[in-house]
Formats: structure tokens, C-alpha cells, sequence
């Protein structure tokens, strides 16, 4: 009888202690979504997270499927999450493949490519036809621009208008882009594109360095895993550790 009522006295004590604790879990789970690249610049702080006992709750309004996975995956990686509801809801800017969402998709995608800048680079789409204006650091990030554009779903052409600035590049800020950012990003190509496999590989990402694991079909597969890796903004390094069917 007494070691039960010592044990019911160590819990009444100890209780506060893990309160606390999963409390500083969850609020450091929340922060980190919230100041994620991913969360302030992709999804423009429209996605709200709340975190109980490592339980996150995902709720707002994003423009797609792949910015709801989006929020999902950037916080599903981070230390002490046990399980995402995520309750976001999809309002589209436009039906699908219309200029209006051509435009959205070209935009987002230059916000999360590396080598390119969102923020000088204007995009009008008409009849499936992408017009980019503004300005380049250089002839390769105009070309790698275009390219970009090109690949988006629905794109009949793309007229490339981006002036070359002379001389050296501009001081800009250059945003940093954390590693659960980098690692939402990864999976989100390998999801959007049929020629790879998410469910076989496995991403982490440490200070910029990515590191790949998994199967893939072939050695074009593995060589385009560490391509999509490589394009992701903030990607310092790709080690690509996939093993390839025999």
C-alpha cells in the first residue's frame, strides 16, 4: 500500500514536469513550421499549425494539392511530430490549366528553384503562351528560367523577354532556406513526377546537405532523383545512396 501511494506521489510531481516539457515540444514544432521557407514565402503565412502533445493540426486555405502536401511534409520531418491532421483546405486561383493558373504554377515554381529569381521575373500568360519580363543576372538564369516555364502542364510556349542586367549581379538578400523546407520541396518532385518514386526513397537533409536513400528502377531514374534534388533553392550538396534494381 505504501509503495502505491509513493509511486501516486512521484507522478503528481513528475506530471508538471512532462507537461512542460511537451509543451516547449510543441511550441518549438510550431515556430519552426511557421519561420519554414516554405511556410513564409510558398504559402504566404497562409497555413496555420498547432501542435498538441507532437499531434500538429494543419488548417488555412492553399491554392493546390501540391502546396496542401506541401505543409504537410515540411512539418511531418520536424523533431517531436508524431502525426499531421491536416485540415487545409484547396481553393484553386483559377480552373486547371487556364492561363490564370498557368501564371500561379510558373510563379511557384521559381520561388523554390535554385539558379533563378522569382522577384525580378514578371510571367503573363495568354492562350497557354508564357511571357516573362523583367531581369536577368545572367543569359543562363534567363535560359534556366525559360526551362523552368516550359515545364509547367498546359504551356504551349514560352516567350522569353527577361533583359540580361550589364554588369555584375545585384546585392540582393538571399533568403536562407532551412533544411525542412529543402526536404518538403524534394518530395514534392518526386510526388509530381511519374518517372520517380516517393514511396521508395527517403530524404534528409542536414545544413543544406541532401542525402538520398532507397530504390530506384534504373540508373536514369537515380541520375533524375539527384537532378530534381540539385534544382531545390538552398541545396548545398546531393548524396545520392540509392540502390538500383537488379
Amino acid at each position: 500500500m505504501k509503495n502505491n501511494t509513493r509511486i501516486a506521489l512521484l507522478l503528481v510531481a513528475v506530471c508538471p514536469v512532462c507537461l512542460l516539457a511537451e509543451s516547449e515540444t510543441d511550441h518549438r514544432i510550431e515556430q519552426a513550421a511557421r519561420e519554414s521557407y516554405n511556410y513564409r514565402t510558398v504559402l504566404q503565412e497562409k497555413v496555420d499549425v498547432r501542435s498538441s502533445s507532437g499531434v500538429v493540426t494543419l488548417s488555412g486555405k492553399v491554392q493546390d494539392d501540391d502546396q496542401k502536401f506541401l505543409a504537410e511534409d515540411t512539418v511531418s520531418g520536424l523533431p517531436g511530430v508524431v502525426r499531421v491532421e491536416n485540415d487545409i483546405q484547396v481553393v484553386p486561383p483559377a480552373p486547371e490549366h487556364s492561363d490564370g493558373w498557368i501564371a500561379f504554377k510558373v510563379r511557384s515554381t521559381l520561388l523554390v528553384k535554385a539558379n533563378v529569381s522569382a522577384a525580378t521575373t514578371r510571367v503573363d500568360v495568354k492562350d497557354g503562351v508564357v511571357t516573362l519580363s523583367g531581369t536577368a543576372d545572367n543569359i543562363a538564369q534567363k535560359e534556366l528560367t525559360g526551362e523552368y516555364a516550359k515545364e509547367i502542364e498546359g504551356v504551349r510556349s514560352v516567350r522569353n523577354a527577361l533583359a540580361v542586367s550589364e554588369g555584375p549581379p545585384r546585392e540582393t538578400v538571399r533568403e536562407t532556406v532551412d533544411d525542412a523546407s529543402i526536404t518538403g520541396q524534394i518530395k514534392l518532385q518526386l510526388v509530381s513526377h511519374r518517372s520517380t518514386s516517393a514511396l521508395r526513397t527517403r530524404v534528409e537533409t542536414v545544413n543544406g546537405g541532401v542525402t538520398i536513400m532507397g530504390e530506384a528502377d534504373s540508373d536514369a531514374e537515380r541520375s533524375l532523383v539527384t537532378k530534381f534534388a540539385e534544382s531545390i533553392r538552398g541545396v548545398k550538396s546531393v548524396d545520392n545512396r540509392m540502390t538500383v534494381k537488379s
